[in-house]
């Protein structure tokens, strides 16, 4: 669906005004930056609660990584992204 293009490229770093652009251009349908924003604000709402959930109590082992991706913000830079896997006393994740 649209939305889910929106979201894709709004997680890709891509500008609501590119994004806003590129629709235009496939679709030839004008949405506003504002519309796109309404659209990946579900992605948000999902992110914001699942960042917020609580842990388990007690892990048996945690296991650490990280990965640096290309983010684009004024310039684009890579940045490290932070994994964190931890291992429950039944082997669940």
């Amino acid at each position: 669906t649209l939305e889910s293009f929106v979201i894709h490229l709004f997680q890709k770093g891509v500008t609501m005004t590119e994004i806003s652009d590129l629709i235009e251009k496939m679709y030839g349908h004008h949405y506003t930056p504002q519309t796109i924003s309404n659209m990946t604000k579900a992605m948000t709402e999902q992110f914001e609660a699942f960042s917020q959930r609580a842990l388990g109590t007690r892990y048996v082992c945690v296991y650490l990584d990280a990965t640096y991706i290309a983010v684009k913000r004024e310039t684009v830079s890579k940045e490290a992204v932070y994994l964190a896997v931890g291992i429950r006393e039944d082997g669940s994740k």
